[in-house]
């Protein structure tokens, strides 16, 4: 069995080929029917003939729809005239289904696209995104591999809240109550112990009542925690590691960039290393720049879209103020007052897709802020514990992936970044 990018290549021409795929279009002139058929790795023309097929053969590649499943059989030409620039001409084929219609010739509204996501993820455009995605979430893995991190999983049902227990969801768990969890984090916090350098890819869960068109209540979340460093060196790791990806999704995914009609001229300009600017910094340019923010307000959707105006690469915020971010940050030596944390906003409007910083890993310090922030210190009797034990300083993050593709591919909305997205108006496909 032949694929479509094969048979592009050029390598198979005036050759038989045998290829399985849905139509993508089709259209009959006099005894001449043109079926453009589509498989995983592209499209292709290809041309049946009345006079040189079975009579019933052709009878059905004449009545095929969109969509319809086959195998067809023929000889590799030449043909400037079609868009890829060769076609197959059919000797013959296997009719797996034929559909009576196809949902999504017609209506392509945004709800009804949502509503039946499960047909629409094989349109080109969806297509494309999904491999980008692939390659960005390899690309990901690969460069940790690549600096000696090991990949580690923790639980997705946790008796402990990372972030807040305001965006938690509570399941049942036997006779007790469990949540869907919001980080690996602290879980990472563990590894670090004996493996040092570690990292995950999973679905972290936020109940947030948010519509923004960033926001997502399931989300697949990047995060790393490393032992022995801090706050400059794990910026150091991410820039790199965004240079990575998205260098490897230039070499790699141009054609999928270009169905996406992706402006890459932006992508071309991220090279690390990054700008850096301290919270307090930010607040007096972005008041220069016209914006109505002060001290101590917190960074949403409408900001970052703004402040990334002005940045044709992601920009590090750093220093927040300790009141802004959680209880596990390690406020700094010099200015307690502030925090060694950092976001990274990504350019062209995406924002924050980054969030990391220091971990507390002195006992008192870790105690103090508990305290300070009215925690139970028996709910977070493990993670305390790992400040008892050869505790050592540490630094992590954790990554959007869903926000990364959605920056990288240039879409409208992080919706569109995922196959499935759950909101919290949607449960379903």
């Amino acid at each position: 069995m032949n694929s479509i990018a094969e048979i592009l290549t050029g390598n198979l021409l005036n050759q038989p080929v045998k290829i399985h795929g849905w139509v993508y279009r089709t259209r009959s002139s006099g005894k001449i029917t043109f079926i453009v058929l589509r498989d995983s790795t592209g499209i292709i023309q290809c041309t049946a003939k009345q006079d040189e097929l079975n009579g019933e053969i052709y009878d059905k590649l004449k009545n095929l729809t969109i969509e319809s499943s086959l195998e067809l059989t023929g000889i590799v030409y030449k043909d400037e005239r079609s868009s890829s620039g060769y076609e197959i001409k059919v000797t013959d084929a296997k009719i797996y289904q034929r559909n009576d219609s196809f949902p999504i010739t017609k209506d392509k509204s945004e709800e009804f696209l949502l509503d039946i996501r499960h047909l629409w993820v094989r349109s080109q455009e969806f297509t494309a995104m999904l491999k980008i995605r692939s390659n960005i979430f390899h690309a990901f893995s690969d460069f940790f591999y690549n600096e000696g991190f090991y990949e580690v999983q923790g639980p997705m049902m946790v008796s402990t809240a990372t972030e807040g227990g305001s965006t938690l969801f509570k399941v049942p768990f036997f006779d007790q109550e469990a949540f869907l969890t919001q980080s690996s984090q602290f879980y990472l916090e563990t590894m670090i112990f004996s493996l040092e350098k570690v990292f995950t890819i999973a679905p972290s869960f936020r109940a947030e009542k948010s519509r923004t068109r960033r926001h997502l209540t399931e989300y697949w979340h990047a995060e790393g925690e490393v032992a022995w460093i801090g706050n400059e060196e794990m910026m150091s790791i991410e820039e790199r590691m965004i240079d990575y990806i998205v260098q490897r999704c230039l070499d790699e995914n141009q054609k999928e960039f270009a169905i996406l009609k992706r402006d890459t001229a932006p992508l071309k300009l991220v090279k690390s290393p990054f700008p850096r600017m301290k919270y307090k910094d930010l607040i007096k340019n972005a008041q220069d720049w016209g914006m109505n923010l002060k001290y101590m307000d917190d960074l949403g959707a409408d900001e970052e879209r703004e402040i990334t105006k002005h940045f044709d690469k992601p920009l590090f915020v750093t220093h927040y103020p300790i009141e802004l971010k959680a209880f596990y940050h390690r406020p700094d030596p010099d200015n307690p007052s502030e925090i060694l944390c950092h976001d990274l906003l990504a350019p062209e409007g995406c924002g924050e897709i980054i969030g990391g910083g220091e971990r507390i890993w002195e006992l008192p310090v870790l105690q103090e802020r508990m305290k300070a922030m009215n925690l139970d210190p028996s709910a977070y009797s493990w993670y305390v514990d790992l400040r008892k034990y050869g505790s050592v300083p540490h630094s992590g993050f954790g990554l959007g992936m869903d926000r990364l593709v959605w920056w990288i591919c240039g879409l409208e909305s992080i919706r569109d970044a995922i196959p499935f997205p759950r909101t919290m108006r949607r449960i379903t496909p």
